[in-house]
């Protein structure tokens, strides 16, 4: 065996894994055995402890932070990691919150790894968008509310074009789609003023904070009061923004305790 056939027999592999929102009851299982097996770990800021808990204490764990706003471990360097330890033989997993195909940036990693000639598989978790909602009683879809849904980020890298908020606005009405924004919270200014270009003011929206953490928490508003409610409740990154008439049965949920308070 050439020395060509012998690194390659010698290739470990790649997970790219989804942690869910936070709650390690959420996790696949799937996940869970992909996360026991596995010999080296990239842990992403949003993974909780609990969840990483669930490795082999022989396990080297690599915490490559990406949070917006923060220091931030680079991508080429996340990608250089895992290149690394499956060419040296290692089973690893990159554990991301939520799931690794919505806005975890897998689709760059899978790839940068199949280019390597690394093997790699993704399993998925469930995205915080819909963990949220769900965690207050209320779905994203009804036959009656919203017809379906769009998951859109709020931030978008450098140099690179804003989301048209007055179209998103303009197809949720005449579509009647729910809106899903995640990493919102820092421009929830500027995209409140675009949306209301097509939007009534009264949309109700709920604001998530740390989904399915016990420190959850959550306001119900409406779209012409969204800036003033995060600002008023201190809510913060982590969250995610749900806009569109399946709100509406958050509202008496959010009345229950001083903590959940509809704004």
């Amino acid at each position: 065996m050439n020395n060509i056939e012998t690194t390659l027999h010698n290739l470990g592999t790649v997970s790219l894994v989804g942690a869910g929102p936070g709650d390690p009851e959420l996790l696949t299982l799937k996940a869970a055995k992909a996360i026991a097996a596995a010999t080296v770990l990239l842990v992403d800021d949003l993974v909780s402890a609990d969840i990483v808990a669930l490795a082999s204490p022989t396990a080297r764990v690599i915490h490559v932070g990406k949070r917006g706003g923060c220091k931030s471990t680079p991508q080429a360097f996340i990608e250089k990691l895992m290149v690394m330890a499956a060419r040296e033989g290692e089973t690893v997993v990159r554990l991301k919150g939520g799931d690794p195909f919505i806005f975890g940036r897998g689709g760059e990693e899978v790839e940068h790894l199949r280019a390597q000639g690394i093997a790699v598989q993704v399993i998925n978790g469930i995205t915080a968008g819909l963990a949220g909602l769900s965690s207050l009683g209320a779905p994203l879809t009804h036959r009656a509310h919203a017809h379906g849904v769009i998951f859109i980020t709020g931030h978008v890298r450098p140099g690179d074009a804003d989301t048209d908020w007055r179209a998103i606005a303009a197809t949720a009405r005449d579509a009647k789609l729910t809106l899903v924004i995640y990493m919102g919270v820092r421009g929830a200014a500027h995209i409140q003023d675009e949306l209301l270009t097509g939007l009534p003011e009264s949309t109700p929206v709920a604001v998530i904070q740390r989904v399915s953490l016990p420190t959850q928490r959550h306001a119900v508003t409406t779209l012409g009061r969204l800036q003033a409610t995060i600002e008023g409740e201190q809510l913060a990154s982590p969250s995610v923004i749900v806009v569109g008439d399946v709100v509406r049965g958050v509202a008496a949920v959010s009345q229950a305790t001083p903590a959940r308070r509809a704004a």
